[in-house]
């Protein structure tokens, strides 16, 4: 007797950031931690990490197809990477979240 398929549990990190199922995949729980990272991170300005936090709840929409979530919140980002009063170390953590992000796409 062979035992049923049974589905593997869901990573943490992705149950934790609400992202649907077809969502949880290593690239994308990176790109979810990076983002909370930023949005933490108290020597960025307030309204980039009012953006990251944007950028990961875009990418937590569940009904919204993932190339559709991704181009949201890289356009969210790229807006943010803009901002003169951006420190170095903060549009640096930006630029690499877009790259993972592409990559994605």
């Amino acid at each position: 007797m062979t035992a049923p398929n049974v589905a593997p549990a869901p990573p943490a990190v992705a149950v934790a950031a609400g992202l649907s199922s077809e969502a949880q995949r290593p690239g994308l729980e990176r790109v979810v931690e990076s983002l909370a990272e930023l949005a933490d991170d108290l020597s960025v300005p307030r309204n980039v990490r009012r953006g990251a936090q944007t950028a990961k709840d875009e990418l937590a929409k569940p009904r919204v197809a993932l190339d559709v979530r991704i181009a949201s919140a890289v356009y969210v980002l790229d807006d943010l990477a803009n901002d003169p009063n951006l420190p170095s170390h903060g549009r640096t953590a930006i630029w690499s979240i877009i790259s993972q992000l592409e990559s994605l796409s």
